[in-house]
C-alpha cells in the first residue's frame, strides 16, 4: 500500500472526527472513507501511537471514537483544525511568491498556525510534508520586484492610475505608460498587470517583470461595470489575447492519454479516434504561447486547422532545420572535391 494512501486516509480520519459531535463507530468510519473496518482500526491506532488525543467509548452498544473536546477547542474559529492543517501545509505552492508581500504576509500566517496546532498534530503535519512535495523549481524571482508589487496591489486597490516604464519583449524598446490596473494576474508562475492603457486607448496585459519604473498617480478610475476577467481571458490559450478561431489538432495513439487527461483550455472538445489518436478542437487565438504548445509535442502533434496555425508551426519547423541540419548533409558538405 502506497503511503500516501494511507496519509490520505488518517486525513480523512481526523476531519470526520473533528466535525463529529457524538463520535463514530469503526463501521461508520469505514463506510465514509470507503475501507475495511480493519484498516480504520489500523489508522487509529497509528494516530493514537503517534499521540492524537482519542478515545473511546460504548454508546447504544457500539464502540464509539471521537477526538478530545480539548483539541476541537483549541483552534481558533473559523477553522477547523482540519483546515488549519491543510492551510499551513499549503506554504509549498506558494514558494514562487517568495520575498514579495505575499510570501512575507502567508509566512506570518503560517507561523501563527505552527503555534496554534498541538504537538501531536505538527508531528503528523511534519509526516505528511515529507511525503507530498510541491516543486517550484522554475519560477521567476520576484523578491527584486517587491516595491513594484506592493505598490501596483495598492493602486489597484484604492482605484488609482499608475504611470509606468515598460519594457515590450517583441519590440525591444521601452515605452512610457498610463495603465488603470484592472486586476493584477498569477499565471504560470509570472505576474501580470490588466487593465486600461491610456495609450493603446483598449484594454492591455503587461507582465510585470518587464516593468522598469512605477508610480502611482493622484488620478481615480473604475473599472467597468462589464468587465468580466473570464470574458477578457476567454480567447487566450495562455495570457496573450487575440481573435478566438476553431483549431484543431491531431495527437498521436502515445500521447492521448496526456491530452485526454488534462484541461487545457475551458472550450476544448477531445475526440477519440479508432487509431487511438484524439482530435483536440478548442476556440483559441493562434498565439505563440499556441505554436509553443503544439510544438512541445514535436512530430506526435499535427495541426488540422487554421491554415495560420499550420503555417506557424511549419515556420517554427523550417526554422529548426536550418539550426540543425541532417548528418548526412554534414558529411556531404565538409567533403573536398576530387
Amino acid at each position: 500500500m502506497a503511503r500516501g494512501d494511507q496519509l490520505a486516509r488518517q486525513w480523512r480520519l481526523i476531519e470526520t472526527l473533528t466535525s463529529s459531535c457524538g463520535g463514530k463507530s469503526a463501521a461508520e468510519l469505514a463506510d465514509e472513507i470507503d475501507c475495511h473496518p480493519r484498516t480504520v482500526y489500523r489508522d487509529l491506532d497509528a494516530l493514537q501511537a503517534a499521540g492524537f488525543p482519542l478515545y473511546t467509548e460504548w454508546l447504544d452498544g457500539k464502540r464509539r471514537w471521537s477526538i478530545l473536546d480539548s483539541l476541537k477547542h483549541h483552534i481558533p474559529i473559523p477553522f477547523s483544525f482540519p483546515e488549519l492543517m491543510a492551510l499551513y501545509f499549503s506554504r509549498d505552492l506558494v514558494k514562487a511568491l517568495q520575498n514579495t508581500v505575499f510570501s512575507d504576509s502567508l509566512e506570518s500566517l503560517f507561523q501563527k498556525i505552527k503555534s496554534t496546532i498541538p504537538p501531536e498534530s505538527a508531528k503528523f503535519l511534519k509526516t505528511v510534508q515529507q511525503t507530498l512535495h510541491v516543486s517550484s523549481r522554475q519560477h521567476k524571482e520576484y523578491g527584486r520586484f517587491k516595491e513594484i508589487i506592493n505598490s501596483i496591489s495598492d493602486a489597484a486597490l484604492k482605484g488609482k492610475t499608475v504611470e509606468m516604464i515598460y519594457f515590450t519583449m517583441g519590440r525591444r524598446r521601452e515605452s512610457k505608460r498610463r495603465v488603470d490596473p484592472y486586476r493584477i494576474l498569477f499565471f504560470n508562475g509570472t505576474f501580470y498587470i490588466i487593465g486600461y492603457c491610456h495609450l493603446r486607448k483598449d484594454i492591455r496585459t503587461f507582465a510585470l517583470d518587464r516593468v522598469r519604473m512605477l508610480r502611482v498617480t493622484e488620478d481615480n478610475f473604475k473599472v467597468p461595470e462589464d468587465f468580466s476577467l473570464e470574458n477578457y481571458m476567454g480567447a487566450a490559450f495562455g495570457v496573450v489575447q487575440g481573435k478566438a478561431e476553431e483549431i484543431k489538432i491531431r495527437f498521436a495513439p502515445e500521447i492521448a492519454g496526456y491530452i485526454k487527461e488534462k484541461l487545457w483550455h475551458e472550450s476544448q472538445d477531445i475526440r477519440q479516434q479508432k487509431d487511438g489518436s484524439v482530435i483536440f478542437a478548442a476556440q483559441v487565438a493562434v498565439t505563440e504561447e499556441l505554436v509553443s504548445w503544439v510544438m512541445s509535442w514535436g512530430a506526435r502533434a499535427e495541426v488540422i486547422a487554421p491554415r495560420a496555425l499550420l503555417e506557424a508551426v511549419q515556420s517554427e519547423v523550417l526554422s529548426m532545420v536550418r539550426h540543425y541540419p541532417n548528418s548526412t548533409e554534414k558529411k556531404k558538405s565538409s567533403r573536398t572535391p576530387g
